[in-house]
């Protein structure tokens, strides 16, 4: 893992460099878990569930105290440049959107609490497909994204951030079908609402693990190509 990141005329400034790495890689791990365990209560109707990723949450917000301090101090007392500095920028964005990430579970979190706190009814299996389908395809991305940026492999960056964008492609005719469940039956316009929002965090969590992708390139080439036009395979 430390590869990438080793070959600084300080010894100590390299252990330092792993350290940020290694717990940049603890808070994706548990922002992994959270969205994963945030899509199994919506599934199960499990709220039990719910609180765990609440309780998660306070793991991730110390994680990120913990990065920004050392980011913090590495910059005070190493002057980073060229490659190192590199390194250290990019972690520094990669928390952000890993802190963002955590964000979107909780919010998936909260709406399976909406969905399944309503007395009266629940949203059926067919309502709930585009979430399970999509669910897979964020899950997928972010897991890839996260091993990139463990491994800081230039190729696989590339590949992914060339990947046809499925998640999109799966929001748009998500919204198609569900807009036909509203006409064939208005109750359901409450649990479609709450659908879409998942729905929408899904295409955020694919954004983010793209940003992370980006983030691997960067230090890795040198070369920032965020907002570029990316050609779609």
């Amino acid at each position: 893992m430390a590869t990438g990141l080793e070959g600084h005329t300080f010894r100590r400034f390299d252990g330092e460099l792993y350290r940020l790495h290694t717990e940049v890689l603890q808070m994706a791990g548990l922002v992994y878990d959270q969205i994963q365990m945030a899509l199994e209560s919506f599934q199960q109707q499990n709220l039990d569930i719910v609180r765990v990723v609440n309780e998660r949450e306070s793991q991730v917000d110390a994680l990120e105290k913990s990065i920004d301090s050392a980011i913090a101090e590495i910059l005070a007392k190493r002057s980073p440049v060229a490659r190192d500095l590199r390194a250290v920028m990019a972690f520094s964005k990669a928390v952000t959107d890993l802190e963002r990430l955590g964000d979107e579970a909780t919010k998936i979190a909260y709406i399976a609490t909406t969905l399944y706190n309503n007395e009266h009814t629940t949203p059926s299996n067919y309502l709930l497909r585009d979430v399970s389908v999509m669910g897979k395809l964020a899950c997928a991305l972010l897991k890839e994204a996260i091993e990139i940026l463990d491994v800081l492999d230039l190729e696989r960056a590339e590949k992914l951030l060339n990947s046809h964008d499925d998640l999109g492609e799966e929001f748009q005719a998500g919204l198609r079908r569900l807009t036909t469940y509203v006409l064939e039956d208005a109750r359901n316009v409450g649990h479609i609402i709450n659908i879409v929002l998942v729905m929408k965090s899904l295409v955020r969590i694919g954004e983010h693990a793209r940003n992370l992708a980006e983030y691997a390139v960067y230090m890795v080439s040198g070369e920032d190509i965020r907002h570029a036009e990316i050609e779609q395979a």
